[in-house]
């Protein structure tokens, strides 16, 4: 059997942990930095939310021609400091992947380290997929300046 991937990104930020962690769970950000037209060329269908244990989340976005609906329950919610979900596009049950956000508090705000927990399967993907993650954290950190 082959080892899960992970792929890890860190980043530092100068806003709160709590600011941080809430921009994961509240759609009004999630458009800032995560879906929609400021981020890349797609347009956002939906963005629903249900932030708790057990609960979901389907973030639909149209680019060009297709819909994708990226989609997960959460696992874990620990304000300000842990979050952890199931992620996956359109998936069926038991392809999803897990992402672990821990936010640690620093003098000049936090330190965020995301893990994103693959199948192997997901080999070929690993390098677009942090890729994709440090650009969006890019993104939210910009955003978070000037709040």
């Amino acid at each position: 059997m082959s080892e899960l991937i992970k792929v890890i990104v860190r980043k530092e930020f100068k806003a709160p942990a709590e600011k941080v962690f809430d921009a994961w769970l509240d759609p009004e950000w999630l458009n800032r930095w995560m879906f929609g037209p400021d981020v890349r060329e797609e347009e956002i269908v939906k963005l629903e939310n249900k932030p708790e244990k057990g609960g979901t989340f389907s973030y639909v976005v149209k680019r060009e021609d297709d819909l994708i609906n990226h989609m997960g329950t959460y696992l874990d919610i620990q304000r300000p400091n842990r979050l952890v979900f199931t992620w996956g596009v359109d998936v069926e049950a038991g392809d999803e992947s897990v992402v672990t956000i821990t936010i640690q508090s620093t003098e000049s705000g936090c330190r965020v380290t995301l893990v994103h927990t693959m199948d192997p399967k997901w080999e070929e993907y690993k390098d677009r997929t942090q890729q994709g993650w440090n650009y969006m954290l890019d993104k939210l950190n910009v955003q978070l300046k000037d709040i």
